[in-house]
């Protein structure tokens, strides 16, 4: 397994598994990064099986949490025993949530919970969605951070390659470095040469690019990690009046960069999956 791949494995995921698009938009996606969780949709197509799309998820990636949404129908599939099934044949291996479109009564209500919560013993909840899209992203967002969708990480980080770089100053010394990976809360580099910069150290005006995203930032020195040729710096972001962290439109900015990066990269690994999958139904 090549370090690419490695990195695109790492963290919990979440994958909501055919969801109402009226009730829950892909635009959903990139606001929960911002809140820490890497998430993904799986639809049913041609390209795949549902079924075998949802095997090779669980035997690719070691740390998901699925929330299917029961009242899209599937041929082949009926949900109840689907994720019955799952839930026995995987148990604590993968987190199981379901979703569904408000019920007319309570009856219809709790009779799901008490199936999939105490019948069937799923871990993330069964959840009535709202015809507000706006209730349902607040809904499932507190549902995600129960069940800490953001795994060990509070921001989900974009490995950056060879286009991404920083520019910084300090006491009149000029340092030019690679940019290793970054988040909305810091970022890593490395140096051809010893950064002669103290601990805690506050830079202003530090000259970042992000795969062509290109911004100034003021940036405080908070780690140095010995590599095996190097020292790698970790930075965070810091704003001109002391708060960690940048300005809401840079920070939106960025936001958007990041998506882009980690998303493109796993989402061309579950492509890869699901033909290779495919070829065995």
């Amino acid at each position: 397994m090549d370090d690419d791949t490695k990195y695109v494995l790492e963290g919990r995921k979440t994958f909501f598994i055919v969801p109402d698009v009226t009730l829950f938009p892909d635009t959903y996606l990139e606001d929960y990064l911002t809140h820490g969780y890497e998430t993904y949709i799986i639809n049913d197509d041609r390209t795949c099986p549902l079924t075998k799309k949802i095997e090779a998820i669980i035997s690719v990636f070691n740390d998901a949490i699925f929330f299917f949404y029961i009242d899209t129908p599937i041929q082949g599939i009926e949900w109840r025993d689907y994720i019955s099934e799952l839930q026995e044949e995987y148990g604590d291996k993968i987190l199981i949530g379901v979703l569904y479109a408000k019920r007319s009564t309570e009856i219809e209500k709790r009779s799901l919970e008490r199936y999939y919560l105490f019948d069937v013993g799923i871990k993330c909840g069964c959840i009535s969605l709202e015809y507000s899209k706006a209730k349902n992203f607040t809904l499932i967002d507190k549902v995600m951070f129960a069940n800490q969708a953001c795994g060990r990480r509070k921001n989900v980080r974009a490995i950056c390659d060879s286009t991404s770089s920083v520019n910084l100053t300090y006491k009149k010394k000029k340092y030019f470095g690679a940019v290793s990976d970054v988040s909305l809360s810091h970022f890593s580099c490395v140096f051809n040469y010893e950064l002669d910069v103290p601990m805690f150290e506050k830079l202003y005006d530090v000259v970042v690019d992000i795969h062509g995203m290109h911004f100034k930032t003021d940036s405080i020195l908070l780690d140095v990690r010995e590599l095996s040729d190097r020292k790698l710096y970790i930075f965070i972001f810091s704003q001109p009046n002391g708060q960690p962290g940048m300005d809401p439109d840079l920070s939106q900015r960025l936001s958007e960069k990041i998506y882009k990066l980690v998303t493109d990269k796993v989402q061309t690994l579950l492509h890869t999956m699901f033909i290779e999958a495919s070829k065995s139904s």
